[in-house]
C-alpha cells in the first residue's frame, strides 16, 4: 500500500488516506507497512509514521511472543 500511495503521490492522483494506512498496519500489516515506508521512502518525514509504525510492530511482536509462550511454553 505504501508503494501504491507513493506512486499516486507522484502522479498527483487520488491518495490512500493516512487513516487507512494505519488501520492496515494495526490489523496485521505492521511488517509490510514499516518495510514499505523505507523501501519506497514514503511517509518517512511524518513523525507519527516514523514513531507509530515501529510501535505497532513492537506491540504485534509482543502479542505473538506472549501467545506463543502462553500456548506452547
Amino acid at each position: 500500500m505504501m508503494g501504491i500511495d507513493k506512486s499516486r503521490a507522484k502522479r498527483h492522483a487520488w491518495r490512500i488516506p493516512e487513516k487507512t494506512l494505519f488501520l492496515v498496519c494495526i490489523f496485521g500489516g505492521s511488517v509490510g507497512t514499516w518495510a514499505g515506508m523505507y523501501l519506497f521512502r514514503h511517509k518517512t518525514k511524518h513523525w507519527y509514521f516514523v514513531i507509530g509504525m515501529p510501535v505497532i510492530l513492537v506491540v504485534h511482536i509482543a502479542i505473538i511472543a506472549f501467545a506463543l509462550n502462553h500456548y506452547f511454553g
